[in-house]
């Protein structure tokens, strides 16, 4: 199934003015989702700072448990599709460039091909946390398990009147 045009995918569609992003990495102006189907994201491609291409987003991997994204799955080099290598990255790691319909990955290509990968028939266990302390290590990131994120839901669940309505869209029929 071809991904769809994401000038025809109502996720991608804004009508927000231009974004400035501040020193600390942050967005400004523009108000970007808070919710996105995972389909829509799947297939995205990513770069890091430095404009060059690391490849694209196979799978965004959920932590059932902990209801929390755990990692994204990075296909990285290969030629359609052959000889492609898989990482798993942390989902603090990514930033969405909404403008651009892509994902920021601030690393450069010889951290991406030192993490620690797989290939499509072999994944690793996800749910174990000695790999993916390694994971989150490699990439400078504490694992989510470790943290305690209730600022993060504190601020989810914020009063309606501290925010605007938002809009959400199903991305895909499954």
């Amino acid at each position: 199934m071809a991904k769809e045009n994401r000038t025809d995918n109502p996720n991608w569609n804004t009508s927000s003015g231009p974004s400035v992003v501040t020193e600390n990495g942050h967005t400004e102006g523009k108000k970007h989702r808070r919710v996105m189907s995972a389909g829509t994201l799947a297939g995205d491609r990513v770069r890091n700072s430095a404009g060059e291409d690391l490849g694209k987003i196979e799978e965004i991997m959920i932590d059932l448990e902990t209801r929390r994204v755990a990692y994204a799955v990075l296909s990285y080099g290969g030629f359609l599709g052959m000889g492609n290598k898989l990482f798993a990255v942390p989902w603090e790691a990514l930033r969405l460039d909404e403008d651009e319909h892509q994902f920021i990955l601030d690393v450069d290509k010889e951290t991406l091909e030192n993490a620690p990968g797989f290939d499509k028939d072999n994944w690793p266990d996800m749910a174990d946390p000695n790999w993916g302390s390694e994971v989150y290590s490699h990439y400078g990131y504490k694992p989510y398990w470790e943290t305690n994120d209730s600022s993060r839901a504190r601020d989810f669940a914020g009063t309606s009147a501290d925010r605007e309505p938002e809009k959400t869209f199903k991305g895909r029929n499954y």
